[in-house]
């Protein structure tokens, strides 16, 4: 089921994203991860949509690219194109600006052999070591960096939570991705002849950074109601990955936003 919610003076949601968050899409595909957000929303005004393509490339590669980013532009969204995620903090459009949430959805270095040989998951890993040194640079204060990837063997060799540690970053929850949750998203491998076409996802995840001393600030202890796991992350549970608070003057188990 998709997870949205409206509040009382309109602000939308859509899974972990709200309609009054700026937010920054690294490397989209074809761009219908944001599109998403923005239909949701009812508008892209809050949102920055970016892929490494050119937009030559992007046509060329993605059947729906094109519809996509008309619909994008339309609704209010920035569109930026060749924007490398090692890179874009030094972009003359992001370099001045803030992000709420920056969103790096399935990060990927490009097809140079096995997923299992240890030279393409270090190119993986530098990537996204990249990727979160750029990010951190553009987060509002108490902003959010996510990457959702896949979960098992050899992902979980990239070592992202360490990558972020290196980045000054700490963990504060890690969730299930479910695609079904972004009405018209499609993952697309993104090279070669069948770039246009859906990768199997899997079991994957959300994986919700913040800049660690700004999480030291915050912290507190909370236990998980549901599945008892105790965390010093300020909300999200880091076992079953529902969103924690206090209540009452003790911990207590909120509705998963």
């Amino acid at each position: 089921m998709t997870r949205r919610r409206k509040t009382g003076r309109g602000v939308k949601w859509l899974s972990h994203y709200s309609s009054e968050q700026s937010i920054l899409v690294v490397g989209d595909g074809d761009f219908s991860f944001s599109l998403a957000l923005a239909t949701a929303f009812g508008s892209g005004v809050n949102i920055v949509a970016t892929s490494l393509d050119s937009y030559e490339a992007l046509i060329g590669k993605y059947s729906k690219a094109e519809l996509n980013v008309m619909e994008l532009k339309t609704m209010g969204a920035k569109v930026l194109h060749h924007i490398n995620a090692k890179s874009m903090m030094r972009h003359s459009f992001l370099e001045t600006r803030r992000f709420h949430r920056i969103v790096f959805n399935f990060p990927h270095s490009g097809f140079k052999g096995s997923e299992y040989e240890m030279h393409v998951v270090i190119s993986h890993r530098e990537l996204v070591k990249g990727f979160f040194t750029n990010a951190r640079y553009l987060l509002q204060p108490y902003g959010e960096i996510h990457i959702s990837n896949k979960i098992g063997y050899p992902y979980d060799s990239w070592n992202i939570e360490q990558l972020a540690l290196e980045s000054s970053l700490t963990m504060i929850g890690r969730v299930s991705f479910q695609k079904q949750d972004y009405p018209g998203y499609n993952q697309k491998r993104g090279d070669g002849a069948r770039s246009d076409q859906p990768f199997p996802l899997g079991y994957c995840c959300t994986f919700k950074f913040q800049d660690h001393k700004e999480v030291q600030e915050r912290s507190v202890v909370y236990r998980c109601y549901i599945c008892h796991i105790s965390s010093y992350y300020h909300y999200d549970c880091v076992g079953c990955g529902a969103t924690l608070g206090l209540g009452n003057g003790g911990p207590l188990h909120l509705a998963y936003r």
